[in-house]
């Protein structure tokens, strides 16, 4: 079992930056992939970005490539999502995933998650 809690979420105006992490507990051996989602009221959840630390390649979506970097912390247990020139779009719940396969953009295939935290963007 893995337990998942994302953290540094808030409330920023347009075009400023903020960075969001998800730490990771028990049995994070099997972890390979840490992903991130996000997701407004009545719409599906989304990939946002990806990070497989078997090779340390990284995937991002169209919508934020080039704004969001994703990154992971030497034990591999804490991931972070750090979001520059944030737009109103932006706005969501952004929830952190593990899976022990491979990156994928399908959340059916993420195994744990965490609770999200709230970003919100003003314009």
């Amino acid at each position: 079992q893995v337990q998942v809690v994302e953290s540094g979420g808030g409330l920023v105006q347009a075009g400023e930056s903020l960075r969001l992490s998800c730490k990771t507990s028990g049995d994070i051996s099997s972890i390979y992939i840490m992903g991130w989602y996000r997701q407004v009221p009545g719409k599906e959840r989304e990939g946002v970005a990806c990070f497989n630390t078997n090779d340390g390649m990284t995937y991002y979506a169209d919508s934020v490539k080039g704004r969001f970097t994703v990154s992971i912390d030497d034990a591999k247990s804490t991931a972070f999502l750090k979001m520059d020139s944030l737009k109103p779009d932006d706005t969501s719940v952004y929830y952190c995933a593990t899976n022990p396969l491979r990156c994928s953009w399908s959340r059916h295939e993420y195994q744990f998650w965490g609770q999200g935290t709230q970003v919100t963007v003003s314009s």
